[in-house]
């Protein structure tokens, strides 16, 4: 019987000391995983890292590719879009006028009445209308009769109160957000659809010349007076509400920057200086690129892997469309060699571009003491369950940091424009104020963006930050393409004379 208990005792000593050698093996795996996945996101810091010095040489080389762009076609890798907007809004404009924002699979027309000075945007009517699949891939006669039928139903809907004097044509500001050669306000050639369109016989057509026909055939009699991107409509949307707006720039899912010139700043302007003697430029920002950008690993590997492969550099590592995958792609990795969320890499974490940014924002923006909506995030888009609080506050330093670098890039680039137009710094015995009109998505509902972006330009202007201001403008794109139709109107000149 003795033998018997001995015997038991030293089997159930050495179960303990199994299972003790398990959990001691198992809590040093799990430390040895931490460790690398943490030493992942040290990395990820040091790679994204911004310093202000780093800042300034992106900024710098930011105003030098300016002034490549502005002195060639094919100068620099900003294309410096020349846009024929030589008279932006004053505030002055009155009068009824249309606006058509065509950006995507929805457009929409919209009414406004200006009032002058001391009215500004009276009253305001839009419609959105969504696009028919087949009519993305059809013709141009059929998108541009689908487009003028909605624009004549709008038209239709006048109220007692729109007037137009006797004689006058209605006249329409037209936002197109594809890729176009201009070549004056009122006219511009498609040079590649985007976005999911696919319409062979509209390439290399003037898209005013295919909207205005397509007008005519459905008998509606109107006149589109300025052709503009979306950027260059905040530019106006921003200046008709303050004077001392310089430049827009739009970090929504894409984004672009457009200011205002010196027309005899343009080396490549070959025609007659404007009587206003400003130019806005649409810099097609989204494109810049320079060594000093901090790229990383899964910077180019997204790059890499995307339909437009080394173009868009500063957009894919600024604007909403791809913040979140970064931030996948980094999760990805440390869910491969580091087991982060377990022995099996969770299916979901492997599609791309699952993760979006709005997710991001939330998770970065949790309060909450055990990061609830951190843990609901991960459970609802990539089923990914039972994670730990630690687990959560790291995916909260790695959105952190995707977002910083982000929105740090971002104030170098309006840094660059600054510089460009020497507005970068206090001059004696002068106080321009210079005014930045933002715009989407990403500025406007990513606080923490939002609040770096602005805190990094502060701390890179210094004094000089006294004298720049940061204004929200929303839904520039939309008004902006009317106020542009007002300010660029046929009637001006008989309204002057």
């Amino acid at each position: 019987m003795g033998k018997v208990a001995v015997c038991a005792t030293a089997v159930c000593a050495t179960a303990v000391c199994v299972a003790a050698a398990l959990v001691v093996r198992h809590h040093m795996r799990s430390s040895g995983r931490w460790a690398k996945a943490m030493a992942i996101v040290r990395e990820l810091d040091e790679k994204c890292g911004t310093p202000i010095g780093k800042l300034m040489q992106v900024a710098d080389a930011m105003a030098v590719e300016m002034h490549a762009g502005l002195a060639s076609e094919g100068g620099s890798k900003l294309k410096m879009i020349i846009s024929y907007v030589d008279n932006l809004p004053t505030g002055d404009e009155k009068g009824w006028f249309y606006a058509l924002d065509l950006g995507g699979t929805n457009f929409r027309v919209l009414r406004v009445q200006l009032g002058g000075k001391d009215h500004l945007v009276g009253k305001q009517e839009f419609e959105e209308v969504s696009i028919p699949p087949h009519l993305m891939v059809g013709t141009s006669d059929a998108l541009f009769d689908f487009i003028a039928e909605a624009l004549k139903k709008f038209v239709d809907t006048e109220g007692e109160d729109f007037h137009l004097s006797p004689g006058r044509e209605r006249e329409l500001g037209f936002t197109f957000s594809f890729p176009i050669k201009q070549s004056s306000i009122a006219s511009g050639t498609l040079m590649k659809w985007t976005k999911g369109f696919s319409i062979e016989d509209a390439v290399g057509q003037d898209v005013v010349g295919e909207l205005t026909k397509a007008l005519e055939r459905v008998g509606l009699n109107m006149r589109v007076t300025a052709l503009v991107n979306d950027t260059i409509g905040t530019l106006a949307g921003g200046r008709y509400y303050d004077s001392n707006v310089i430049a827009a720039v739009i970090l929504g899912t894409g984004t672009n920057a457009a200011y205002v010139e010196r027309a005899h700043a343009i080396p490549k302007w070959h025609g007659l200086l404007p009587k206003s003697g400003e130019m806005a430029i649409n810099m097609e920002w989204g494109n810049f690129r320079s060594s000093h950008l901090p790229l990383t690993e899964y910077d180019q590997a997204m790059d890499a892997e995307s339909l437009n492969p080394g173009e868009q550099i500063f957009e894919k590592i600024i604007s909403g469309m791809y913040l979140g995958e970064i931030v996948r792609r980094v999760l990805c990795r440390m869910a491969e060699e580091a087991s982060f969320f377990g022995d099996t890499v969770p299916p979901k974490l492997k599609i791309p571009f699952i993760l979006r940014t709005p997710d991001m924002s939330a998770m970065h923006h949790d309060t909450s003491s055990d990061l609830r909506v951190v843990g609901r995030k991960l459970k609802d888009v990539l089923e990914i369950s039972n994670t730990s609080l630690r687990t959560r506050k790291a995916i909260v330093k790695v959105c952190d940091i995707v977002s910083v670098r982000g929105a740090r890039l971002s104030a170098a680039g309006i840094l660059g424009i600054l510089k460009k137009l020497g507005r970068d710094t206090l001059k004696e015995g002068e106080n321009l104020k210079s005014v930045i009109a933002l715009d989407g998505g990403l500025f406007e509902h990513y606080t923490l963006f939002r609040n770096s972006l602005e805190s990094t330009l502060k701390e890179l202007l210094g004094e000089a930050s006294e004298t720049i201001v940061i204004q929200h403008s929303n839904d520039g794109s939309g008004i902006g393409a009317a106020l542009l139709a007002a300010s660029h109107s046929q009637y001006l000149e008989l309204e002057e004379s």
